[in-house]
């Protein structure tokens, strides 16, 4: 979403670039450029103007730190101003009550409220250990009814089989009354929608909202829709008063502004931001990393904290004890294929590494790398138990097998098998310099600086007779 805002972003910063000082000189044409990207990504005109005057405000009144440069000094402040423009810092929900504690979801038709009840059900029981219960209460589309049970068999969900001849107030108690029955902790209510926002939904809502004891109230607003999202949360939060705002779609190829707007328009908190369309696919809003993503400076403890969500401990322990014996099989390279496909997409993670996403914009689309590890797990699917463990048996009539149940040519084996050693030539040797060993002589490439090498008879041993060729990469040239 975000990825025109950091170019146009990454492009006025250059004009700082040898400067010996932040002068109200140098920073006029940069913040000029500032403005018109935040205009083209649809932010709220009052918005842009504050944010300029504020981010002036502060360069201008900043001392230049010794051994900083300007530039660097000056993407700081932009860093800390887009943090305060967004909300400051994460705004959870007030979990910490008595049971049953009513979420309900509102928003108008097509934002999402079905999909982020699901997907919020699933957040909580993971994420909080809250025992959740869902309430369908749409009786303008009774296809989201079915959709919510569906979601709430597929997760181990409980949920109430409502009845929507009932007004949304009444299936509203009568849910409740059923949550507590069963002991539950906390209450999703899906709610009905519109295409606009009318005075029957209104009122519907408020009536709800008024029979509830102190409920969180979360609008799903589309980002993709920019500005009218803003202006559909003030509508809401006026009449049926909202304490947080959800943001579907963020995976789109929206311009951000809604993301960038709403805090600073209706005063409301983004508590979540809803990347795609797996039911984990859910974080919770954080102002500052979203900040860095948007200034090309990463989001590391994002990252950190779907590594601790994706990685297997027991699976990562015996991934150790197979390297240290120097041994690393195809089983053990597809539970990797598995944890990177659960941390996300290959352009999400490397846009969360610092500096990282200049360089995936020079790249371009990085679909062709996903789409290579897809045909290696067709090929590898193709393969048996035996040959998954020991690659070594897989001689020329095995490559012909396996090519023609992957439906591909016993080049694509050869090539993948190929790529494959070369993958646990690098993971064997990085555990021989973790113990000690020194630096391996990786085949292809020369002494490493700073670096021990280790005695020619272990790499010989670990990786048998050197190759002079430079390895390829296992996504081929185009990528790495």
């Amino acid at each position: 979403m975000f990825d025109n805002l950091s170019e146009k972003f990454s492009d006025a910063f250059r004009s700082l670039r040898g400067k010996n000082k932040i002068s109200e000189q140098n920073i006029e044409e940069t913040l000029k450029q500032v403005k018109t990207a935040l205009l083209e990504a649809d932010v709220n005109f009052k918005v842009v103007k504050e944010f300029v005057e504020k981010v002036k405000t502060e360069a201008m009144g900043e001392k230049v730190l010794r051994g900083v440069e300007p530039g660097q000094q000056f993407v700081k402040i932009m860093h800390d101003e887009l943090t305060k423009l967004m909300g400051g810092e994460n705004s959870e929900l007030n979990l910490k009550r008595p049971p049953v504690i009513p979420i309900l979801i509102v928003g108008l038709n097509g934002a999402g409220k079905t999909t982020f009840a699901g997907k919020l059900s699933l957040y909580l029981r993971n994420k909080n250990k809250k025992d959740v219960f869902l309430i369908p209460a749409d009786n303008f589309r009774p296809a989201a009814k079915d959709q919510l049970i569906v979601h709430a068999k597929n997760l181990g969900v409980e949920y109430f089989d409502s009845d929507l001849s009932m007004k949304p107030v009444d299936i509203v108690r009568a849910g409740l009354e059923e949550a507590r029955r069963r002991h539950k902790e906390v209450a999703i209510i899906d709610t009905a929608g519109r295409l606009q926002v009318d005075e029957e939904l209104m009122s519907q809502l408020v009536e709800v909202r008024k029979s509830l004891d102190n409920p969180e109230v979360l609008m799903v607003a589309d980002a993709m829709t920019g500005q009218e999202a803003v202006n559909v949360s003030k509508v809401f939060h006026e009449r049926v008063g909202l304490t947080g705002v959800v943001l579907s779609k963020m995976d789109s190829d929206a311009r951000g502004g809604a993301a960038l707007s709403i805090r600073f328009v209706t005063g409301v908190p983004i508590k979540y931001i809803s990347t795609g369309e797996k039911m984990k696919d859910l974080d919770p809003f954080h102002p500052d990393r979203l900040a860095k993503r948007i200034l090309d400076m990463g989001d590391v403890v994002s990252l950190v904290e779907k590594a601790e969500e994706a990685i297997n401990q027991d699976e990562a322990m015996g991934l150790m004890k197979n390297l240290e014996r120097g041994k690393f099989t195809i089983n053990d390279f597809v539970k990797q294929m598995e944890t990177i496909n659960r941390l996300g997409s290959f352009g999400s993670i490397m846009k969360m590494i610092p500096g990282m996403g200049g360089a995936l914009r020079q790249m371009g689309d990085l679909s062709g790398a996903e789409n290579e590890m897809k045909k290696m797990k067709v090929i590898i699917n193709s393969m048996t138990k035996k040959e998954r463990e020991e690659v070594s048996i897989i001689d020329s009539s095995r490559r012909k097998r396996i090519a023609s149940g992957a439906g591909r040519t016993v080049q694509d084996v050869n090539q993948f098998l190929e790529r494959f050693d070369q993958m646990r030539q690098m993971m064997v040797g990085m555990m021989g310099m973790m113990k000690g060993g020194g630096l391996p002589n990786i085949p292809g490439m020369g002494p490493v600086k700073g670096f021990r090498q280790a005695p020619q008879n272990q790499n010989q041993q670990i990786f048998g007779q050197q190759e002079k060729k430079k390895p390829k990469s296992p996504f081929g040239k185009k990528y790495f």
